[in-house]
């Protein structure tokens, strides 16, 4: 426990040394002006200066009228150092000028004490201060810990998500941008027999890593769901199950996700999905409008049972799906209809993958609002070759 005093005065110095050593306060240091409390610090009056990450003083006692620069402003520049303003500062001062006192505490100072220095108040406002970083230590050492853990889940999180697929007959790819560490959008595809793919495109209610977690568990079960019910009807119906079977009985919120899951066949070019409350997906084919698969059935995991109408359509020639969570639809000022205008804008024209336009488009612009959604984009290029048995 180190304590810094600041005094252009030795008198003031010795006298507050000693009350501290009779208190069993004994790792003290001083100096007699701002600039030589900076040094000690490891600054100087450069808020830009790089600087080490933490300080060995727990606590400074800041004289507040001293030549060059006083307490007050010394206060303001150790603010601008964020490894420095958890350091509790307590004014020392014979100034009894309210509005001098109110200046300190508003330039950064916890507390203040006046001359001559009463050992009983000051000791009390010591232990205060010094009971109060011990606790907001407490808190950020928590938090960092917390923030590695949530780091390292990301990174477990991410390594779930599904690598690009390039065959003759068809190519899939993703980009992928959650709000925060943790996400509740999550994307998937699989290749199963005689030429089909199984592709689904995911978003969990509600943000944080309750979410996150419940999506994870999604992520756990769709290899075994996809590859053993194949079909979108079937699918989505044991997601809804295994789902619901989270339901906390008495608990206020109930966890479901949108989804909207495909099934790709190369060899009859055909498409079969089904949109569980999802944004739409649009499919474009040579150079006609988009269509838009539109929902079919409610959100998996609001009711123990799910009644599901599985959609099918044939293409033909070059064609593409573009596939996304409606975090992408945010990032538009306007209306649903001014929203998948902009998307199809952006999505409509070459069926090739372009994941530099689309980077640049959707994940790298500098947005007016905040960010508060994931935003996830699966592009599905369908590619002439094979033919309808």
């Amino acid at each position: 426990m180190t304590i810094l005093i600041v005094d252009d005065n030795p008198t003031n110095v010795i006298i507050i040394r000693e009350i501290l050593k009779k208190e069993n306060y004994l790792d003290i240091c001083s100096s007699t002006s701002a600039k030589c409390m900076f040094e000690i610090l490891g600054i100087d009056n450069h808020p830009n200066q790089v600087v080490p990450n933490k300080s060995n003083i727990d606590l400074i006692l800041l004289d507040m009228m001293m030549p060059e620069m006083d307490g007050i402003e010394a206060c303001r520049v150790i603010q601008h150092y964020s490894h420095l303003r958890d350091i509790p500062i307590i004014m020392v001062t014979a100034v009894g000028d309210s509005k001098k006192l109110a200046e300190a505490l508003d330039s950064g100072a916890v507390d203040y004490v006046t001359k001559p220095i009463n050992k009983v108040e000051l000791m009390a406002r010591i232990r205060l201060a010094l009971r109060l970083k011990k606790e907001n230590d407490w808190h950020k050492e928590r938090d960092q810990r917390i923030q590695e853990e949530l780091r390292i889940a990301a990174l477990v999180q991410n390594a779930v998500l599904t690598s690009p697929i390039e065959d003759d007959l068809f190519e899939v790819h993703a980009l992928y941008k959650p709000s925060a560490v943790l996400a509740g959008d999550l994307y998937a595809w699989y290749q199963l027999r005689d030429g089909r793919y199984g592709i689904i495109v995911l978003d969990m209610m509600g943000h944080g890593i309750s979410s996150s977690l419940v999506c994870m568990f999604i992520a756990s079960v769709l290899k075994d769901t996809i590859t053993t019910y194949v079909e979108p009807e079937k699918v989505i119906q044991e997601l809804n199950r295994r789902l619901y079977q989270l339901y906390i009985e008495n608990e206020l919120i109930q966890y479901y996700f949108t989804a909207i899951y495909l099934v790709v066949d190369t060899r009859k070019k055909r498409v079969d999905y089904v949109n569980a409350g999802h944004p739409p997906a649009l499919f474009f084919q040579g150079n006609e409008s988009a269509v838009m698969l539109h929902q079919v059935c409610y959100p998996v995991g609001l009711f123990d049972t799910i009644e599901v109408q599985q959609k099918s359509f044939n293409y033909d020639g070059d064609s593409h799906i573009a596939l996304y969570t409606d975090g992408l639809m945010e990032i538009v000022a306007g209306d649903y209809d001014a929203q998948m205008a902009y998307l199809i804008s952006y999505f409509e024209g070459n069926h090739e993958w372009d994941e530099g336009m689309m980077q640049q488009a959707f994940f790298n612009i500098e947005l007016q609002q905040v960010r508060d959604d994931d935003k996830c984009l699966v592009w599905i290029s369908l590619k002439e070759g094979g033919s309808p048995e």
